[in-house]
């Protein structure tokens, strides 16, 4: 969801397919309890101290720049997160999950511990809130879960299943496990290697990662 103008409080919000689901309830069990604030359509480039109107207008073509409109594709939005970090800070969070690419055998399984580089002075490596962990496509994975964080929105996360649609799916933890699927109708005549990404963002730190993940064909199954 965006803010429209800085001097109408206006939002453009689209509920996800299980927001939508928690409102058709009626039951109040549709609550927001967290928000993200991220600034995706700011081209920072685009900040001029040479403007000749002064310093207040540097940031005029910023101001000036479209908002996007509200979707749901979790791939594409909010990628660029705000957050606050401790007075002082040199180095942005970045995060490390041990691969740059992730390539399992059909029933082969991974558990994911992410960490955080550059956090909080260097003292803390993992964050108290976890990860946020999205699979481009879950029809790739039997099993795609987030471990370690026991609150209800991260539990109903986990526990979300699909009918086989190829589509994604988002889950929290400070471990993410993973099992590749042993259904070799996925691959086409020839094929034998399907890709799609994860991408693991930092609850705290806003720091974000995409990494490859290949599924091999067993050709043993």
């Amino acid at each position: 969801m965006g803010y429209l103008n800085n001097s109408i409080v206006t939002v453009d919000a689209i509920l996800t397919r299980k927001g939508r689901e928690l409102l058709a309830r009626n039951d109040g069990s549709f609550k927001i309890t967290q928000f993200a604030l991220a600034d995706d359509e700011i081209d920072y480039t685009l900040w001029n101290p040479n403007n000749p109107l002064g310093s207040a207008y540097y940031g005029q073509a910023i101001d000036n720049m479209p908002l996007l409109e509200a979707f749901p594709d979790e791939t594409q939005a909010m990628k660029y997160l705000l957050t606050t970090l401790p007075r002082g800070t040199s180095k942005l969070p970045i995060l490390d999950v041990g691969y740059q690419v992730i390539s399992l055998y059909q029933g082969a399984s991974i558990a994911i511990t992410p960490q955080t580089l550059n956090y909080l002075g260097g003292t803390q490596t993992f964050e108290s809130s976890g990860y946020v962990a999205t699979i481009g496509d879950v029809r790739l994975m039997s099993n795609f879960n987030g471990v370690g964080i026991n609150t209800a929105q991260a539990t109903a996360l986990n526990s979300t299943t699909t009918l086989g649609a190829a589509v994604s799916k988002t889950v929290v933890g400070t471990t993410i496990n993973m099992t590749a699927t042993t259904v070799n109708s996925l691959f086409p005549t020839g094929v034998d290697q399907l890709t799609t990404s994860l991408i693991v963002v930092g609850r705290d730190s806003g720091a974000r990662i995409v990494i490859p993940v290949q599924l091999n064909k067993n050709t043993n199954c």
